[in-house]
């Protein structure tokens, strides 16, 4: 046992793995544990970019005009809205093309108003 290689072994137990959700016959099981592991990538990608804006970003945009800060906040909760959106339905054809004219016009907004209120 210790002559195999770690790369072989891992495959081994990677197809021992598959082996047995095929056998026992646990595809939608998996499907659900992927589904919520990816559900709680992104609430742990959602929480460490809100310890980010309130430990740095806060300050700062508070001191923008409101008219800045609502355009900053608006376009914010746009791209989560349409990320929402995505990952809550299968996007393809138009639904994909407002998908990521919402995802460009959002971005676009946000760059902006940052930039713009950097140079001030």
């Amino acid at each position: 046992m210790r002559n195999i290689s770690p790369f072989a072994r891992n495959l081994g137990v990677l197809a021992l793995i598959s082996l047995l959700i095929v056998v026992l016959n646990q595809e939608t099981a998996l499907a659900t544990a992927g589904r919520i592991l990816s559900l709680a990538f992104v609430i742990a990608i959602a929480v460490v970019v809100y310890f980010l804006w309130r430990d740095f970003g806060r300050r700062e945009i508070g001191m923008w005009p409101r008219q800045a800060q609502w355009v900053f906040y608006g376009a914010a909760a746009l791209l989560v809205a349409d990320i929402g959106w995505w990952m809550s339905t299968s996007l393809s054809g138009r639904d994909a093309l407002a998908f990521f004219a919402v995802a460009a016009v959002s971005a676009y907004s946000l760059l902006r108003t940052w930039r713009n209120e950097q140079r001030l």
